[in-house]
């Protein structure tokens, strides 16, 4: 069979998928490698490990490929968004890539908001004014190090620096990953004037723009040695991650959400042309130039349960198969809890906060506990938290003009029934659960069959990506939770304060244990 390699290019780990014509996976290699948090507010990538596990992973799977007799037509590459590495001018990685958790820059988020910059940067960008953004990592390194920042001759992010592993040549990167900078003037088609300003670097310093479906040629002699591909094999651009996933799973028509929910999660819907939140509660990346994807990405999603399983399950540091199991237990534990979890909200901001809030510095609470509550009311609280987060983005869309009627959904997480009913109920609509948890690889893989010739539109990647029956709202629990939806809000607002003087308190150099 002929297939396309997607290589996913992610924050701990690459993985490298083959689907054919079919828009069935084949195959799928993983290579991992760890996030370095040296200090609070860090979070950063060895940047030539990403690089030579892109090469590794790429090797893995064409081998397998060719042991089933399958031929590679082509490579599409998918890139975890909002990353900063500074590199030189042949490609090379000059110091580590700075991963969209680090959190760094926000105090310059907080004083755009405050100077009233912030509301015409997103406009124009389609990128929330938050800490996760190269614009703000950039002002951030400006005002620390500004003669650095002059000096470094490029500066780019994930997909920057897997093309040149893969074929060096002129840094380009595609409009998906330009659009979701800061920086890139989505409408204009080009960097914005202010946005530069802002983060004090040059045009010149940031890559070439293309279309996602730009096909490239041209793999390093060692590359192709590795991976035994011929060095013509055509590498298609490819997108950022999150586009990607809406793709993968069959969610880019009309009124058809996306819902990622792995340890963070994410609800997407496609639009045919750039469209912002005028309350800048939503995203708007690039896919295709007739296709731009709109959304809200939270912190927070499978991992409250696993805080759960370390917190209030076992006290002690539990990994692999263990902590699956043990996280399978607590779920099953929190399913017998009434929805609304008698009277108990979580707000699951264990991790920070992004949509529909886009504040840093926020922290979890849990509101109304009393003593009759146990643990299962304390883990379905925070599911029902991570669920009401990601209506409040689908509330953020019916404002904007953008109706839903069906969702989506992949993730590891929605292999737990009780998750599923959860977003169900939350959302108050149908969720399909896609048949391949691979869906941004995927997504990569029809890219770049549309690419490259095989895939007419992406619109027929609807009727190609296969999903579960739909799983329908119970009445009474969306009746319910659309009451509390509210209230979590109110306590979000009524608590931001404490909580933000919280965490600049325990951030504090004079903070110290008594």
């Amino acid at each position: 069979m002929d297939v396309v390699v997607g290589l996913d290019s992610g924050t701990t780990a690459t993985k490298a998928v083959t689907a054919g014509v079919d828009g069935r996976v084949r195959d799928l290699v993983s290579v991992a490698y760890p996030l370095s948090v040296p200090a609070p507010g860090r979070a950063e990538l060895d940047a030539q490990r990403l690089a030579d596990a892109a090469v590794e992973a790429l090797g893995a799977v064409t081998a397998r490929a060719r042991d089933r007799g399958d031929r590679v037509r082509g490579v599409c590459l998918s890139a975890a968004m909002h990353g900063l590495v500074p590199m030189d001018d042949d490609g090379r990685a000059l110091g580590p890539l700075v991963t969209w958790a680090d959190d760094r820059a926000a105090g310059f988020a907080e004083a755009l908001r405050a100077d009233g910059r912030a509301g015409g940067l997103h406009a124009r960008t389609g990128t929330p004014v938050h800490p996760m953004s190269p614009l703000l990592k950039l002002a951030a390194l400006r005002a620390d190090d500004p003669d650095r920042l002059a000096a470094v001759p490029r500066w780019g992010g994930v997909k920057e620096l897997v093309v040149s592993a893969l074929r060096g040549g002129p840094q380009v990167l595609d409009r998906s990953c330009a659009s979701a900078t800061g920086l890139y003037g989505i409408a204009a088609g080009a960097w914005d004037t202010e946005a530069l300003e802002v983060a004090g670097v040059r045009a010149g310093q940031l890559g070439e723009v293309l279309p996602t479906t730009a096909v490239l040629r041209g793999l390093r002699p060692g590359v192709a040695a590795t991976t035994g591909l011929p060095a013509d094999t055509p590498l298609v651009l490819g997108a950022s991650d999150g586009v990607l996933a809406n793709l993968g799973i069959g969610a880019v028509r009309p009124e058809v959400a996306a819902v990622s929910l792995g340890t963070s999660g994410a609800m997407r819907v496609v639009v045919p042309s750039p469209t912002v939140d005028p309350a800048h509660r939503l995203f708007c990346y690039a896919l295709t130039d007739d296709h731009w994807v709109v959304g809200g990405a939270v912190n927070n999603g499978g991992s409250v349960v696993r805080w759960a399983s370390q917190a209030l399950a076992s006290g002690d540091e539990v990994t692999g198969e263990d902590a699956d199991a043990l996280d399978a237990r607590l779920l099953e534990e929190a399913a017998g809890v009434p929805a609304g979890s008698d009277g108990l909200l979580c707000l699951p901001y264990l991790l920070g906060e992004r949509a529909p809030w886009w504040r840093s510095g926020l922290r979890g609470a849990y509101v109304g506990l009393r003593r009759e509550h146990r643990r299962p009311h304390l883990v379905r609280a925070a599911v029902e938290g991570v669920c009401q987060q990601l209506a409040l983005v689908r509330d953020a869309f019916s404002a904007t003009g953008l109706p839903v009627r069906e969702v989506r959904a992949t993730g590891g997480a929605v292999a737990s029934s009780l998750w599923v009913r959860t977003l169900a109920a939350a959302l108050d609509l149908p969720v399909r659960v896609a048949d391949s948890p691979e869906g941004t690889g995927l997504g990569a893989c029809l890219l770049g069959l549309h690419a490259l010739g095989s895939l007419p539109d992406l619109d027929a990647a609807t009727a190609l990506v296969g999903v579960s029956d739909p799983v329908e709202p119970d009445p009474a629990a969306a009746g319910l939770y659309a009451r509390l939806r509210p209230l979590l809000e109110q306590s979000t607002q009524a608590l931001t304060g404490v909580l933000t003087t919280l965490d600049a308190l325990d951030d504090s150099p004079s903070h110290s244990p008594a």
